[in-house]
């Protein structure tokens, strides 16, 4: 049975060229038969920042929005997030959006894929990241990607892959797959 994975888009901004890379990770994602693949665009989410009265870890939502953001989130086995960098690190709405749930990341793998318009490809916001990914329970794939200059690479809403950043999404995927797998197995025993 494939797995549920979720490619999230992690930027709010309406221009933004993260969309056109998540969107061929998806289609990438969606060739494979390890994955059933759904796409999650934070900026359609619109999610609030983080107004419940009680914790996360309680599971008991208030507001319609985290209950809503929790049932998308919930049947994922799996996610792959696609980060822009901002000064640095990563997005304020993404921080967000995993401190708003809590249960609902926990024992996942997820895959990293950060872009930026520099040459750093984002790689600083996947290390800052990963305390935040580790502390709700999320389990980080290795490797992780980064692309550099991601203006030059969308053209009319589309991604340009060079073979680069084919062989490092497989990889990302790979690894996610082989997590997802082993945890499922894990679930299965218990």
């Amino acid at each position: 049975m494939p797995s549920r994975l979720y490619v999230l888009s992690a930027s709010t901004r309406p221009t933004s060229y993260g969309r056109p890379l998540a969107r061929w990770i998806a289609e990438r994602a969606a060739a494979r038969p390890e994955f059933e693949v759904t796409t999650v665009d934070l900026g359609e989410v619109a999610l609030p920042f983080l107004d419940e009265p009680e914790y996360p870890s309680t599971g008991r939502y208030a507001h319609p929005h985290t209950r809503a953001w929790s049932e998308t989130i919930s049947p994922a086995d799996a996610f792959v997030f696609v980060l822009p960098m901002y000064n640095g690190g990563f997005t304020a709405p993404l921080k967000n959006a995993i401190d708003s749930l809590y249960a609902e990341w926990r024992d996942k793998p997820v895959g990293l894929v950060s872009y930026s318009a520099g040459p750093s490809g984002g790689a600083p916001a996947i290390e800052m990241i990963r305390p935040v990914l580790n502390r709700v329970g999320l389990r980080p794939a290795e490797p992780t990607l980064s692309v550099p200059g991601i203006e030059g690479l969308v053209e009319g809403g589309s991604f340009r892959a060079a073979p680069e950043f084919t062989a490092g999404t497989d990889a990302v995927l790979d690894a996610v797959a082989e997590l997802a797998l082993a945890g499922a197995a894990v679930r299965a025993g218990a």
